[in-house]
C-alpha cells in the first residue's frame, strides 16, 4: 500500500512560494536545511530518510543531500541502535545564541525571579512567533507543576493567556486576521475556538490589564498573563504564571496573582525604555 503523503505545512508552503518568486538572494538549499531541522519534534524524535522527505515535501534525493550536509556539520546523526536520524546536541547552540543575546530576556530575568518568589508559582516569559507564543525564559519554584513547558516550547495564541495578552495590544483587524489564520482546534473540552468568544476575552484583557485561560490548553492548568509593551504600546512579549487547579481556583488566581503579573509586566516594559 502506498504511504499517504503529508500535506505541506505553512513553513513548507512559504518555502515553496519563495522558491517561485524571482529572488537572486534567496538560498533554497539553506531553506531546505532549516526545514529538515524543524521537521524533528516531540512526535518525530527519530525519522528515516523517507519520513524526512515526506515531512518536508522534498524528493528523497534532495532530502538525502540535505540530511548528509547536516550530518557532516554535526546537527543530525543516526541513533546507534535503530539507525534512524535524530537531532544532535549541537542544534542547541542556535537556540541558545538567541536567548543569550535577547535584550528582553536579560531585562526580564530579575523581575521574573521576583514574580516567582512572590507568587510561589513558576514565572514565564514568552515572545510571539507566527501564531504562537515561544517560551524564552522562566524562573522555577519548588512547587509541583503538572505540565512541563520548557524554554523553546511553542503554544498557540488563541487559547493561552500569554497569547491573548499579546493580542490585546494589537488593533482589532490584526487580531481578527491572526485568529482567522490560526488552526483553532479544541485542545480540551474548555477550549474556546470561536473568534467572537476569543475576541471577547481579548477585549476584557484590555480593560483589566491581564488575560487568562482556564484549562483551555492543558487539563489541570490555568494561565494569568500580562503584556510587555514598547513606548508605542506595541507588544514585545508577555509574562505569565500557570497556577494549577490543584492549588488554585480561577477566582483566587485572578484576585491574588493577576496584580503581581501586571506589575511584573509593567516593570519590564519600563526597564526596556531605559
Amino acid at each position: 500500500m502506498a504511504s499517504k503523503k503529508e500535506t505541506p505545512g505553512p513553513r513548507r508552503a512559504a518555502r515553496a512560494a519563495a522558491a517561485e518568486v524571482p529572488d537572486p538572494l534567496f538560498n533554497l538549499s539553506l531553506a531546505k536545511g532549516l526545514e529538515v531541522l524543524r521537521a524533528f519534534d516531540a512526535a518525530h524524535r527519530t525519522m528515516t530518510l523517507t519520513e524526512v522527505a515526506a515531512r518536508t515535501s522534498m524528493s528523497k534525493g534532495s532530502a538525502q543531500r540535505t540530511v548528509h550536509t547536516l550530518q557532516v556539520l554535526g546537527y543530525v546523526g543516526k541513533h546507534p541502535q535503530t539507525r534512524r536520524f535524530r537531532l544532535l546536541p549541537r542544534i542547541m547552540d542556535i537556540g541558545f545564541n538567541y536567548v543569550a543575546g535577547d535584550p528582553l530576556v536579560q531585562v526580564a530575568n530579575p523581575y521574573l525571579a521576583q514574580l516567582a518568589a512572590a507568587s510561589g508559582e513558576t514565572a514565564h516569559l514568552t515572545e510571539a512567533v507566527d501564531h504562537d507564543m515561544l517560551y524564552v525564559a522562566q524562573r522555577m519554584t519548588s512547587q509541583f507543576i503538572p505540565v512541563l513547558t520548557p524554554v523553546g516550547m511553542r503554544i498557540p495564541m488563541y487559547c493561552t493567556s500569554s497569547g491573548r495578552a499579546w493580542l490585546s495590544c494589537l488593533p482589532d483587524d490584526e487580531v481578527k486576521a491572526i485568529l482567522q489564520a490560526s488552526d483553532r482546534v479544541a485542545r480540551t473540552p474548555a477550549t474556546l475556538t470561536g473568534i467572537g468568544a476569543i475576541q471577547a476575552r481579548i477585549a476584557a484583557c484590555r480593560k483589566q490589564g491581564y488575560a487568562y485561560n482556564a484549562e483551555e490548553l492543558f487539563l489541570g492548568d490555568m494561565g494569568i498573563a500580562a503584556p510587555i509593551v514598547d513606548q508605542r504600546g506595541r507588544p514585545q512579549g508577555a509574562v505569565h504564571v500557570s497556577p494549577p487547579t490543584s492549588r488554585w481556583t480561577l477566582e483566587a488566581a485572578q484576585q491574588k496573582l493577576a496584580p503581581m503579573v501586571i506589575e511584573c509586566a509593567r516593570a519590564i516594559s519600563s526597564a526596556l525604555l531605559h
